[in-house]
């Protein structure tokens, strides 16, 4: 039986700093409009985590690797999940996906692919890039609002790694 004066968690500072960190969520999607209504549907759905935003894919790539003005850390913490759309500028959602399943620091980081495809051949390929879930955007309001409480309820009982597990 666990009692209080023995956590289940290490305390190290790498742990905590992870867990910092694994309340942010990183969407990459290009259509303004698509990010107002995932901004609405967070809010709906009492998904609270902060949620920061990025228009193509090469600013994708930027804010992981902490290039240029993401170098910052504690302003542009890493995230504990991307939801990642397709049909990117500069880069699409396959090449950022490829880009951090190659990269050490990223082989664990929660890729959901977020897209308007419904193409076999798009599921196939993001799966076998290293995506972790692909979930095609919903057609309202209402149903990106039900998606977005079940993304919420699945991270509360989703155990991440921490830096130094294996």
């Amino acid at each position: 039986m666990r009692t209080a004066e023995q956590p289940s968690r290490k305390t190290t500072d790498a742990w905590n700093e992870f867990m910092a960190e694994t309340k942010t969520i990183l969407l990459v999607d290009d259509s303004e409009n698509d990010r107002v209504l995932m901004r609405l549907a967070f809010k709906k759905a009492s998904f609270n985590w902060p949620m920061l935003e990025l228009c193509d894919g090469e600013e994708a790539i930027a804010y992981l690797k902490g290039d240029g003005h993401y170098r910052n850390r504690k302003q542009f913490p890493l995230p504990a999940v991307m939801l990642l759309d397709l049909n990117l500028p500069k880069k699409n959602g396959f090449e950022v996906l490829k880009w951090a399943r190659v990269q050490e620091a990223f082989k664990r980081l929660q890729i959901i692919v977020l897209t308007a495809s419904t193409r076999q051949d798009d599921v196939k390929r993001a799966y076998y890039l290293g995506a972790n879930s692909f979930l095609v955007k919903p057609s309202t309001t209402d149903e990106l609002v039900l998606t977005i409480g079940c993304l919420r309820d699945w991270l509360q009982l989703n155990q991440l790694a921490s830096p130094d597990e294996g």
